[in-house]
Formats: C-alpha cells, structure tokens, sequence
C-alpha cells in the first residue's frame, strides 16, 4: 500500500509541477505550486519522515505560498502573462546571474568536505526526532538548504520586478502654463 501512494503522490507532484510552470495565471501557478507542496509533504509521511512532512506544510505550503499569493495579489499579478518584458535587459541579467550560479555550485561541489559520513547521518535520522533533523540539514545538507532559501529570495524577487507596472505620465503640462491656467501642446 505504502508503494502505490509513493507512486500516486508522484504522479500528483509531477502534474503540481506541470501547473505551476505551464499556468499563464500567476495565482493558478501559486496553486500548482501548493499542491506539489502538500503532495510532497505526504510523500514525506510514506517514509515516515512525520517531522519533515509536518514542516513541508507549515513552513512551505503554509508560510511560503501566503508570500508568494500576498505578492501576487498585492502586485496585481494574477492577469495573464504578456509577450514583452517590463524591464529592460532583464534576460541578460538573468542568464548572467544564472552562469554565475552555476559557477558557484560547481565550485562549491568540488570544494565541499562532508563533515559526516551519509551512513552515520542517515541512521540518526530513524526516529524523526527534530534535533538530528536540523543539525543533518544544516551540516551535511547546508549547501541544498541555502540554495533553496537564495531560490525563494530570488523567486519572491523576480516576481515584484517582473509584475510593476509603468507609471502612466499625465500630460505634458509646464508649470508656469498650469499657473496662468493655458496648456502647452507639444
């Protein structure tokens, strides 16, 4: 039974992750992204992992995702996407940041030097007890964990820089034309 949900929640992960990336609605990729969230915290649970499990929903599918949607809504990025970029150069910037991220996990992947054995670490990790959790996570996977958190810093971002929108200029209006009450045309 436990095999058939694994592969059940992959699949619901898999399409969460299809949503997310193929939605031209910005809330229904928020929403794919939850699901493929939620989903993965009961993937957790099917290996008896009920720490993480219960800290994917709180902090992820809870926290993250009330972010994310707050962002959303308050940038008013819930219409669809358009063709042109609102800021210039900003796929420049982008494949730029991404090569100098690449780099840098390349170079941080020849350079680590694991302070514990994965064996030793894994069987720490049985009884799901939150003290083991973290200090794994923020020994052994501290690489994985802060490059989850700079993707999220540059996810939350990416979406404020790509949904502002231009200011719309009044008229061109000089001021002493304002004042003696004539318009200027130009």
């Amino acid at each position: 039974m436990a095999n058939v949900a694994f592969i059940l929640l992959g699949a619901l992960i898999i399409v969460g992750a299809i949503i997310t990336v193929a939605a031209r609605n910005a809330v229904h990729a928020a929403l794919g992204l939850v699901g493929t969230l939620i989903a993965l915290a009961g993937m957790y649970a099917t290996m008896n992992a009920s720490f993480v499990s219960v800290v994917q929903v709180i902090v992820y599918a809870g926290a993250v995702m009330v972010l994310f949607l707050f962002v959303i809504m308050l940038l008013n990025a819930n219409l669809p996407v358009s063709g042109h970029n609102p800021v210039p150069y900003i796929t420049e910037i982008a494949a730029i940041g991404g090569a100098l991220l690449a780099s840098a996990f390349v170079v941080l992947a020849f350079t680590y030097n694991d302070p514990k054995p994965l064996a030793q670490a894994a069987a720490q990790l049985q009884n799901g007890a939150p003290g083991p959790v973290g200090e794994t996570l923020l020994t052994r996977f501290l690489l994985p964990f802060e490059a989850v958190s700079i993707l999220l810093l540059v996810a939350v971002v990416g979406s404020v820089a790509l949904v502002q929108r231009p200011v719309v200029q009044p008229d061109a209006v000089t001021e002493g034309a304002a004042q003696s009450g004539k318009e200027v045309r130009a």
